[in-house]
This record gives C-alpha cells, sequence and structure tokens, in this order.
C-alpha cells in the first residue's frame, strides 16, 4: 500500500481521503480547519501540525483545494509545498483551476525532479463520499498508469486525457457542460410554471426524452422540494464560470453559456446563496421570471 500525503479537506477531500484509508493507503493530512483534520483521524489517518511535515517519507502528495488563490498559498507560493516535496514522491492536484496555474505547479515540481499529474474530478459530496468521483488526467501516462493504485480508491472512472494540462483543461470544458444543464432546466421549468404545466409532469417527461441528463432529474426534484442542500456551493460555480470564459477567451472560443452562468451565480452569491448549492442558479432564475418552483 502506498504512503499518501493530503491537503484540502473539503466537501470532496474528505470523502477522498475516506476512501483512501478503506483502500489501505497510508494518509498523512493537513488541514486549516483542525475539525476536519480529527474526523478523519478516527478513520485512521495521521494528522501533522504543518503542511511541511507532509513532505517526509510521501509515495503520492494529492491536494484538493478551492480554487487558484488556495493553490498559490499552499502550493506554489506560501507554504511552497511545491518545493518541498521530495524527488521521487508524485504530486497529483485535483482542483478545479486554470491551466495556467497547473503550468506553474509543474514546472516548480519537474525543476525538483518530482513528477506531477493534473487531475480534476467530477462529481460532488455523494461521488466524493462513495469512490464514485470520475478523474480527468494530463501528464505522462506512465505516471498515470502508476498513480491508479490512489486515483482508483476513489472514483467511478479514470481517464488518461493526454500531456500535462489535459486534465485541467478536459474539467473547464465539462464544467462548461454542467452549467449550461443547470441553467437550462432552471428556463426551462421557470417557463413550464408560467405556461401552467405540472412540474412533476415535466420531469417525468425529461426524464424518458432524447434530451435526459441525470442534472435534470437531480437538479429538478431538488428544486422543486426546495431542496439546496450543498454539494457544491454556488461560490464555487462563480469561480469555475469565470475561468471557463479567460480559458475560452485565450483560444479565441465562444463561452456564452459560461457568461450567462457567471451572470445568474453572481446574482445569486449576491443575494446570499453563495454557500448554498450550484443550483441555486435555478432559484435566480425562477424570481427573475417571478415564479416560485418549489411545491
Amino acid at each position: 500500500m502506498a504512503r499518501v500525503s493530503f491537503i484540502g479537506l473539503g466537501i470532496m477531500g474528505s470523502g477522498m481521503v475516506s476512501n483512501l484509508l478503506k483502500s489501505g493507503h497510508q494518509v498523512k493530512i493537513w488541514n486549516r480547519s483542525e475539525s476536519k483534520s480529527r474526523e478523519l483521524e478516527k478513520l485512521g489517518a495521521e494528522v501533522v501540525a504543518t503542511p511541511a511535515l507532509l513532505a517526509e517519507g510521501a509515495d503520492y502528495f494529492m491536494y484538493c483545494l478551492a480554487d487558484d488563490a488556495a493553490i498559490s498559498e499552499v502550493i506554489t507560493g506560501g507554504h511552497k509545498m511545491a518545493e518541498l516535496t521530495k524527488p521521487g514522491t508524485i504530486a497529483i492536484d485535483l482542483s478545479t483551476i486554470d491551466p495556467k496555474t497547473s503550468n506553474v505547479e509543474r514546472a516548480i515540481y519537474e525543476s525538483r525532479g518530482v513528477e506531477f499529474l493534473d487531475a480534476p474530478v467530477f462529481g460532488t459530496k455523494g461521488e466524493a463520499r462513495d469512490g464514485g468521483l470520475w478523474v480527468v488526467v494530463g501528464g505522462k501516462e506512465e505516471i498515470y498508469q502508476k498513480a491508479l493504485e490512489v486515483l482508483n480508491p476513489i472514483s467511478a472512472t479514470t481517464h488518461y486525457m493526454g500531456d500535462g494540462g489535459s486534465g485541467t483543461k478536459m474539467k473547464l470544458v465539462g464544467n462548461l457542460l454542467v452549467a449550461s444543464q443547470i441553467v437550462s432546466i432552471g428556463e426551462a421549468l421557470a417557463l413550464a410554471k408560467k405556461a401552467g404545466l405540472d412540474l412533476r409532469k415535466v420531469l417525468e417527461v425529461a426524464a424518458v426524452a432524447d434530451f435526459k441528463t441525470p442534472i435534470y432529474a437531480g437538479v429538478g426534484g431538488a428544486v422543486i422540494a426546495g431542496d439546496y442542500e450543498v454539494n457544491f456551493p454556488l461560490r464555487l460555480m462563480l469561480k469555475d464560470s469565470r475561468l471557463i470564459q479567460e480559458f475560452a477567451e485565450r483560444l479565441s472560443s465562444p463561452a456564452t453559456i459560461a457568461a450567462i452562468t457567471e451572470d445568474l451565480a453572481k446574482d445569486g452569491v449576491d443575494a446570499g446563496y453563495g454557500e448554498l448549492n450550484a443550483s441555486a442558479i435555478v432559484k435566480v432564475i425562477a424570481q427573475r421570471a417571478g415564479v416560485d418552483l418549489s411545491e
């Protein structure tokens, strides 16, 4: 079994660490919030006092952080974990960040003889808890193959996307698809409500027709139930929508859906919905339409 050091014990990271422990790996952890560390300590994780202590004796250094600023604070600057990581370690960034930030990480790691994979994940709290995430990976293929021993326990599937940066790029492409579905089910439900349709029956059709998706079923049902329990907070969807637009602009590719998502998400965050689930975008759409979608 591998020796894993892990930083980032939010909704996603806590689930990943739990599954790494269940699979028999030795896991050392550090987190700014000590309470989250103590919960995982009960499951067998070793808690260290400073992130620098994670650098010793690790086969893998894995982390899932909220945004580019957190990467700068913990990895490339601040605590400088990229510089402290020992040669022979494989570093795996599971965060959703700008591909440019990923390139900065890679350059530091490679200058120190450390192999690096950008390996962001698709999924939310339930998938992280159950080891059912979908991981998209960029880097050397032989390093990806080796790292499957720690990627498989956290995932339903893994996908090697190509050279370094390919995983991070695919994550932004995928998040554009997610945003389009949340916005479209919100607008569809608002329109259906204004048209006098039964929203339950609308979702019945959406569950069997050729445009069905798990997001339509999950978000639609939760919205009607008035359930915005956080799996992925709206404030992070706002961050991601901006990342997608910046990435697309550099490639001279349109990202109109990301712009619409940013507009809706910003209104939601400004209205105090930032810590609700990303589906709170639908609340904003419903308010603009002047309807209440909950039963």
